[in-house]
């Protein structure tokens, strides 16, 4: 049995296609399609339905210490009311998941996870709390429920519904206020579109009265339901990394470009010495972007070959932009042709498609 979020009959009322993700019955695209809904965000306001994500609470005298361990950012940056994004590291070089921590105080924080990976990182996460540190951890994934409302008129609408002064919340800052009438919900300046806006979290009993005012006003905004299949190709469009195609346990942060989240002067931490023994020597492979320099569309698991035909990595994500109806993509390749402006080759069906790595 699929699980299923606070609004799935919603979707399946509103003739979405659904499909297993994650575990859940998640809305993929509804009949506007994927291109449309992806230009409905990039030029006005749309919302997904990301309740299937999950939520880990930790707390205790040592939780910034315990945080500092396991996660490769500096956790001791934030200060109350402002998230950070970062990854865990899994002791062998690899990613355990990225995430993003929220922090209420030196002493309370509240984890974010990938929804494929709650159990994953749910044990793992255990796993670290040793003596050393003897936090308490919560798993609180099933209690609540997220809205993602983002595109470039998301404030201005979201601000009708809430006395909060939105404007007044930087990028990944966050606040509990109340919101649509229910008391509680933690209005969050994130997002994994590119398109700015606020994800909204709440209990789950809570999700069909903030989803019903949200699409009451949104009726002077053009506000639409938007899939995931959109979600996907608006976060690839800005480069951001989707873990299990990007980002994974065999590639480290340093080969995947997110060097910027691992902070080696700030504290000790899982991986810290292989992290800096990789650093030391090179990294042998990189994430590269490219965009395709032919009408092709690089897929996930298509090979990368240099001008000779020569296999030098794989692609891991790749689409079509519905704006542009250019291909473009991401991919490990051999560090010596990861530079920009470099031309590689992308084959699909035995033909050696040109991209460039931009």
């Amino acid at each position: 049995m699929l699980k299923e979020t606070p609004f799935t009959a919603t979707h399946i009322a509103l003739g979405a296609k659904m499909a297993e993700f994650a575990g859940f019955n998640m809305p993929i695209q509804y009949p506007t399609g994927i291109n449309q809904e992806h230009m409905i965000v990039r030029e006005g306001v749309g919302v997904f339905d990301v309740s299937h994500m999950g939520e880990f609470w930790v707390k205790g005298e040592k939780a910034l210490d315990f945080l500092q361990y396991i996660t490769t950012n500096d956790v001791a940056k934030l200060e109350a009311g402002k998230a950070q994004y970062t990854c865990l590291p899994n002791g062998k070089g690899g990613i355990v998941d990225d995430l993003i921590i929220y922090m209420y105080s030196t002493t309370k924080y509240l984890l974010v996870v990938n929804a494929g990976n709650i159990d994953k990182d749910w044990a793992w996460i255990n796993l670290q709390n040793t003596d050393r540190f003897g936090v308490s951890l919560e798993n609180a994934s099933d209690k609540y429920g997220q809205l993602a409302v983002q595109g470039p008129k998301a404030t201005e609408m979201l601000q009708r519904l809430t006395d909060a002064e939105l404007n007044a919340i930087p990028y990944y800052c966050f606040r509990e206020w109340s919101f649509a009438g229910v008391q509680g919900v933690i209005l969050s300046n994130t997002g994994y579109t590119g398109a700015g806006g606020f994800e909204l979290y709440f209990k789950k009993e809570d999700g069909m009265q903030i989803w019903n005012a949200l699409f009451e006003v949104g009726k002077d905004f053009g506000l639409a339901p938007i899939g995931l299949g959109a979600r996907d190709s608006l976060r690839l469009e800005k480069w951001f990394c989707l873990y299990g195609h990007d980002i994974d346990d065999d590639h480290s942060p340093l080969e995947a470009g997110l060097g910027w989240i691992t902070k080696f002067d700030a504290k000790d931490f899982i991986d810290k010495e292989y992290l800096l023994k990789q650093k030391a020597e090179g990294i042998t492979r990189k994430l590269v972007h490219f965009e395709m320099q032919e009408r092709a569309i690089p897929r996930n698991g298509y090979e990368i070959c240099n001008a000779e035909g020569e296999v030098i990595g794989n692609v891991t994500s790749g689409i079509m932009l519905p704006n542009t109806k250019v291909g473009i993509g991401m991919g490990y390749v051999k560090k010596a042709y990861a530079a920009k402006e470099t031309i590689i080759y992308i084959k699909i069906r035995e033909k050696l498609n040109a991209a460039k790595i931009v």
